[in-house]
């Protein structure tokens, strides 16, 4: 396990011109709120801060953190960020797209309340405009690896069967594949 004991001044790091000190920093809260996101709890507020920043890295990593630290929000804290991490899932951004979709999917799996409107959200990623059809692609297939940890439940969700069908025919061979396996275990297929 990794634990690192940062205070507020540690945080000081993601303002460093020296981008070895920032994204230094910035892994180093990326693992430890993997493994141990209470001892990173008390700067949530923090990492919300975060989500409008124009440093694209300090946005993904604050969206990732927020994911993270849903595992122990006892305070609700994460559920009133719903509505800012989807505005970020469905922005058209591929990557931050992406990270939305992983946030998204980590508050969805320690939050059973909020999975059913997080997977609404994930699944009208169909109807999002992105710069290429290709990035749509990819982010479908990222949807795909999310609900791909609830596939028994998602067997009477027409919208989730109707994704899961589309994306078997996706031009993208990866999330096709995927969607094919997803398909396989919600007995589509």
């Amino acid at each position: 396990m990794i634990f690192i004991m940062v205070s507020i001044d540690d945080f000081e790091k993601l303002s460093s011109s020296d981008p070895r000190v920032k994204y230094g920093f910035v892994r180093e809260l990326l693992a430890a709120a993997k493994t141990d996101p209470a001892g990173l709890y008390p700067y949530l507020d923090l990492f919300t801060g975060y989500l409008d920043n124009p440093n694209k890295i300090l946005q993904w990593t604050a969206i990732d953190m927020i994911g993270y630290l849903s595992a122990c929000d006892l305070a609700g804290k994460t559920d009133l960020l719903l509505k800012k991490l989807t505005g970020l899932l469905h922005s058209g951004q591929l990557i931050t797209c992406n990270h939305a979709i992983f946030s998204l999917g980590l508050i969805a799996q320690n939050k059973p309340n909020l999975r059913e409107e997080i997977i609404g959200e994930l699944l009208d990623v169909s109807n999002d405009t992105f710069k290429t059809g290709e990035c749509k692609n990819i982010a479908t297939g990222k949807v795909i690896d999310v609900l791909n940890k609830w596939s028994s439940q998602l067997q009477g969700n027409e919208r989730a069967v109707q994704f899961v069908l589309s994306a078997c025919s996706n031009t993208r061979n990866t999330t096709k594949k995927k969607a094919e396996t997803l398909a396989r275990k919600m007995c589509l297929m």
